[in-house]
């Protein structure tokens, strides 16, 4: 098996660390959530659609992280059903009802923001601003070339 160059190496290199900083970000989710009745699953999708009303589909891309329309759908109905959220009628299509936060699932996003913050706070003086942006601009490209090596071996696997 042919090895890895140095540049492979490298990235190889972040995936554990990467994993474990994922890891610690939905451990640090789940400690803000817990009193609030809430899952970090749950405050993800509820938060996606705070500034407007979206479909399941839309929701799934926007939050990323690989979750399938099915998970979302599912997180979703659980909210609806806990009085967090509501399905509204979409003017853009019959099937594909729109997701809203009531009042209550409001509140409850508002009353996590002052835990959320004083995380933030804290982690981000710990690294500093400009470690931030540099590290979140190198994620960005890191997440870019990877998606650009997945679209080009997926259209190599087509069939011509």
């Amino acid at each position: 098996m042919p090895g890895r160059t140095p540049d492979g190496d490298a990235l190889t290199d972040l995936v554990l660390p990467a994993f474990e900083l994922n890891g610690e970000f939905l451990a640090a989710a789940a400690m803000i959530t817990a009193p609030h009745d809430l899952t970090p699953a749950q405050w993800q999708v509820l938060g996606a659609t705070l500034d407007e009303a979206r479909p399941v589909a839309e929701i799934a891309r926007r939050i990323g992280l690989g979750l399938t329309r099915q998970s979302v759908q599912r997180v979703a109905n659980d909210i609806v059903r806990l009085g967090w959220a509501e399905w509204l009628d979409n003017p853009h299509h019959l099937r594909a009802k729109l997701l809203s936060p009531t009042a209550t699932g409001r509140a409850a996003v508002a009353a996590m923001a002052v835990e959320q913050h004083a995380w933030a706070d804290h982690v981000g003086a710990a690294i500093g601003t400009a470690d931030l942006e540099a590290l979140r601009q190198m994620i960005a490209r890191v997440v870019a070339a990877s998606r650009d090596y997945r679209s080009a071996a997926s259209r190599a696997s087509l069939p011509t």
